[in-house]
């Protein structure tokens, strides 16, 4: 548990062995631990040097030191603080050699060519781990360098809180297996909505960087591109957030291991009410007293409309139902 403060597992249950004891000998803590008086006395060093373990007097009959644990919340918390001043001190050093990077003469540019398919599976992975918002997705059928379940980085991407939106190309619903891998995908948290077909397969990070075929009619091909910051890179967000307006998002079917869309035409009246009602300015609650349903009722049938209606707020939710004539 100690080991990200830089305490190896001796030095861990050596200092865990002093705070039980409060006060022990280099020899009573090898005994209570297990471990060789050497391996302790080196602990016990470093502890010293780190400020964790202090030699305290009244020495045992064999004339070695009494050591005493410092406080955890007075020693732990000081190297805590310090290894997140190291983090943040790494962090904004890799955002520098990032730009430093970006714009050196040596560097890219705006597009880089990656040729080699090793490359391109690795570039794949590395801009996903490096994620620290969003990433976007275009998701066409057949998918060949890195096919979807092999995408081990979005998983773990989702797991640490990014955030991943995927258009899906409808015609790779039918891919073998494809339907339980969206629905795991679902299942993690990942928003995804579906569309007759996407241009080419695209995928966008945090809005700095995206990876795209070099060719997209040459069927297999590898080559890919990396767009970096850019006016062209403004120009993908902005058509895949365009696309996403358009697209209807996907649900699980009521069959295991299916999807369906979620259509305004499977709403029923009682959305209609919660809609109307809502556009009119009243509160949840109000609506929830009006209509005779529970507060939770509300919110779920309200989140069902902003998914019907493909938006992500309720100031969206009303400027949909007007286009759609909802309302």
């Amino acid at each position: 548990m100690l080991a990200p403060l830089g305490l190896d597992p001796v030095e861990e249950e050596t200092y865990r062995q002093l705070i039980a004891s409060r006060r022990a000998c280099a020899a009573e803590v090898a005994a209570a631990t297990g471990r060789s008086d050497a391996a302790v006395r080196a602990a016990l060093d470093g502890l010293v040097e780190r400020g964790l373990v202090a030699t305290a007097t009244g020495a045992p009959a064999d004339g070695g030191s009494v050591f005493v644990p410092a406080p955890p919340a007075v020693a732990l918390n000081a190297l805590l603080r310090q290894r997140q001043h190291d983090l943040r001190q790494a962090e904004s050093d890799v955002a520098a050699l990032a730009e430093q990077y970006r714009t050196a003469d040596q560097a890219p540019g705006v597009i880089e060519v990656i040729a080699d398919v090793d490359t391109v599976r690795r570039r794949f992975f590395q801009i996903q781990e490096a994620a620290r918002h969003e990433v976007l997705s275009m998701v066409p059928p057949n998918l060949r360098v890195v096919p979807h379940r092999e995408n081990t980085a979005e998983r773990a991407s989702m797991r640490r809180g990014v955030r991943y939106r995927a258009l899906l190309d409808r015609r790779a619903l039918t891919g073998p297996g494809m339907q339980a891998d969206i629905r795991a995908s679902m299942a993690l948290g990942q928003d995804i909505r579906i569309v007759d077909a996407v241009p080419v397969k695209m995928m966008i990070v945090d809005g700095e960087i995206a990876m795209l075929p070099l060719h997209h009619d040459a069927d297999g091909t590898p080559a890919s591109i990396l767009v970096h910051r850019s006016g062209l890179l403004a120009v993908l967000v902005a058509s895949f957030e365009a696309a996403w307006e358009r697209a209807y998002p996907l649900r699980p079917a009521p069959a295991p291991d299916e999807v369906t869309e979620l259509t305004s035409g499977e709403l029923g009246d009682g959305h209609m009410q919660v809609l109307a009602l809502l556009l009119s300015g009243q509160t949840d609650q109000a609506i929830a007293t009006q209509l005779d349903i529970s507060l939770r009722t509300v919110h779920r049938r309200i989140r069902q409309l902003m998914d019907a209606a493909g938006v992500d707020s309720r100031v969206q939710l009303g400027w949909a139902a007007a286009r759609n004539g909802w309302a």
